[in-house]
């Protein structure tokens, strides 16, 4: 079984329009659905972005079934004690839908920009280790627990493929996500995830019915092919022989970038003629 998210950025789009794919997904046997976490567009600083906690809570409490989260939220951003309270919050207000994604952070750019976190990468590593450390802290009922303390349990989704990331997956994880441009490291790599599950972030140029291929792909490649075979192209079969190879690899969850940002008909499509080729993954409250 496999769980399938849709991967969201919440940036170029209203948030009406947001709120409105995540229903689509939802409506559309998607699992969940994650956003990102920066203070400015990536590589597009005069673009239009939403801040991510506030963005997850209000999708929250327009969805019904969907989990909630991000790929990842970032470190620097939030006292721990601030998120591990944040976190509470949002999993007793959605019914435990939301999991927490955190990282070192990806983007040193909007750091100095806006006088926030390290420039260094190793330093940030170290606190993110310290910080997951006591967000952990933060939710039980020792001396340093927080109340209220979580009545549902909150997943922890870690990325990364170094040493140092790969020890804090293995200690504190229960999803490892990985790219699919490094799937090259997965073979190697997944023995050291302890018992974190194995997601992959996959960008989608889907060819939908009535489309044409070749300018679903130019305009895919035109857009994400610097992401190298981190996109996909291909229509409901060729997509369907894709994840069902990187399930046989272990690939228990995947989380869906649409090249055409995620239109409500490719969702629609993409679920009838592709997540119901594989089997459902239990719901939230169901049993595994």
């Amino acid at each position: 079984m496999v769980e399938w998210y849709l991967f969201l950025p919440q940036l170029r789009l209203p948030v009406a329009d947001l709120v409105e794919r995540a229903c689509h997904a939802e409506a559309s046997g998607f699992d969940g659905v994650a956003f990102i976490d920066h203070l400015e567009a990536p590589g597009q600083p005069k673009e239009n972005i939403w801040e991510a906690m506030a963005i997850a809570t209000w999708v929250a409490a327009k969805t019904e079934r969907l989990k909630i989260g991000h790929l990842v939220l970032c470190d620097a951003f939030r006292h721990p004690a601030v998120l591990a309270k944040q976190a509470v919050t949002l999993s007793e207000a959605s019914g435990g839908r939301f999991e927490l994604g955190l990282g070192s952070g990806s983007w040193p750019a909007e750091f100095a920009r806006f006088d926030i976190g390290q420039q260094d990468a190793a330093a940030r590593v170290e606190q993110l280790e310290r910080h997951l450390a006591l967000i952990t802290e933060y939710w039980s009922d020792g001396e340093q627990g927080q109340r209220p303390q979580p009545t549902h349990p909150i997943p922890l989704i870690l990325g990364g493929s170094g040493r140092r990331m790969m020890e804090l997956v293995a200690r504190y994880a229960d999803w490892w996500n990985l790219q699919a441009n490094h799937l090259d490291r997965l073979p190697r790599l997944a023995p050291a995830t302890g018992k974190a599950r194995i997601s992959v972030q996959q960008m989608v140029g889907f060819v939908r019915s009535g489309d044409d291929p070749a300018a679903v792909r130019e305009l895919s490649t035109r857009r994400f092919g610097y992401l190298g075979a981190g996109l996909v192209c291909g229509d409901a079969g060729e997509l369907i022989e894709h994840f069902g190879g990187l399930a046989a690899l272990g690939v228990q969850r995947f989380y869906v970038w649409f090249s055409d940002f995620a239109a409500p008909q490719s969702l629609v499509q993409f679920g009838e003629a592709v997540i119901k080729a594989f089997p459902a993954a239990p719901r939230v409250g169901e049993p595994r």
